[in-house]
């Protein structure tokens, strides 16, 4: 399996667009819209074809509330979706998933990654998957389960806290053989977390960097930024989701997880510019 590096050439170079597809008929921004193989690979193309640096194929809602699918649904769901996409999309493909056999049938239909949103703790076989196929793997915090994790949230240092997690995930990634340069981490925004809470990490997400791992970062259309503007639906969370991408990628991130990929390719390059102090420099 590639490397980060490998993967992504622009790695390191400006902020990366992970592009979601939600094969899924209850997520909390587009349940259902994508939930037939074929509407999914469309979306798929049309994400890429919008400037996506990668694809993350999910075929579980881990929205607040959520219940657990089988194997085989969250399988049937995902795998014949990466399968045709895979072959054809010209970038890397992500395989959401916290459960260990679905991660292997994704890798083995073509994915390059894997995204689990329990930083490798609810299926103890992860590990061993990513480390075995040589996969990148994005470890994110969470506290709870989907079912439970906003019942009331609290925390006695948010940050350090979700900083004792996520370097514990890591240590459980090196234990079982990942490769130290192919670990990213990921704060978990909205999953176990107040309003407020969210806020909080986005000021200080430049924290993180001191994991020395690659920070990944989700923030589209999610409950906090409804809230601030005044409880909007996730549909129309467009503007305060590019201004909380804008906010992540001046403290730090580099890949934002997005839906609206169009929009937020245009707001990461001003917000890169801004960060670098400078325009990129383009070869004539």
């Amino acid at each position: 399996m590639p490397s980060l590096k490998e993967l992504f050439p622009q790695f390191n170079k400006r902020t990366l667009i992970m592009g979601v597809v939600n094969a899924t008929p209850d997520s909390f921004s587009d349940g259902g819209l994508f939930f037939d193989k074929e509407r999914a690979v469309r979306h798929a193309y049309e994400l890429v074809r919008d400037g996506a640096d990668m694809i993350d194929i999910g075929g579980e809602s881990t929205r607040p509330g959520a219940e657990p699918v089988t194997l085989e649904e969250e399988i049937r769901r995902t795998v014949p979706v990466i399968s045709e996409i895979s072959k054809h999309i010209g970038v890397p493909v992500s395989i959401d998933a916290c459960k260990a056999e679905t991660a292997r049938q994704a890798l083995e239909a073509g994915a390059s990654m894997i995204n689990d949103i329990s930083g490798l703790r609810f299926d103890p076989g992860m590990a061993c998957i990513a480390a075995r196929y040589g996969s990148p793997v994005i470890i994110m915090h969470i506290k709870g389960r989907p079912g439970d994790m906003q019942k009331s949230p609290v925390y006695e240092a948010l940050i350090p806290e979700i900083m004792d997690y996520l370097r514990e995930g890591v240590r459980i990634a090196v234990q079982a053989g990942i490769s130290d340069d192919r670990i990213l981490i990921d704060p978990g925004i909205g999953f176990g977390k107040t309003f407020d809470h969210n806020l909080f990490i986005l000021k200080h997400l430049a924290e993180f960097a001191g994991l020395g791992k690659p920070i990944v970062v989700g923030v589209s259309r999610k409950a906090f930024i409804g809230k601030v503007l005044g409880d909007l639906p996730a549909s129309e969370r467009l503007e305060g989701t590019l201004a909380a991408v804008t906010a992540a990628v001046l403290n730090g991130a580099d890949i934002v997880r997005v839906h609206d990929v169009k929009e937020t390719v245009r707001a990461v390059k001003v917000a890169d510019a801004i960060k670098r102090g400078c325009m990129e420099k383009t070869s004539t």
